[in-house]
């Protein structure tokens, strides 16, 4: 387990003034870790990833726990009315090629009956 206090949260205004710190004075992450007292330097780390892509802003979004799955996104218009005019078309080709099967099974009856 590491050293400090476990599950202690932090607010997203000390991750910013943390981050700025570190940038402005050139901090590794070990010494940002001892001066702010945040328990390990990898949580500094997974910080300044989020500064640097998100911005400040991204400290406010909660990351804990599992993600959500949510409802399935929604396809674009286009792609949804494809996706169905090729549904219908694989239908109507399912039914024409039940209806052919038929067609020759009732085929082979008519000829074996012939041949008797």
């Amino acid at each position: 387990m590491p050293k400090g206090i476990p599950n202690k949260r932090y607010t997203p205004e000390f991750k910013k003034i943390v981050i700025e710190t570190m940038l402005g004075e050139k901090l590794s992450y070990s010494e940002t870790a001892r001066r702010f007292e945040v328990s390990g330097h990898h949580r500094i780390q997974d910080w300044e990833r989020i500064y640097l892509t998100e911005g400040a802003e991204g400290f406010a979004v909660e990351r804990r726990g599992r993600g959500s799955k949510g409802r399935p996104q929604q396809l674009p218009k286009e792609a949804e009315e494809d996706l169905l005019a090729e549904v219908q078309r694989l239908r109507a080709e399912n039914d024409y090629l039940k209806n052919l099967q038929a067609l020759v099974l009732e085929d082979e009856r008519r000829q074996r009956r012939k041949r008797r």
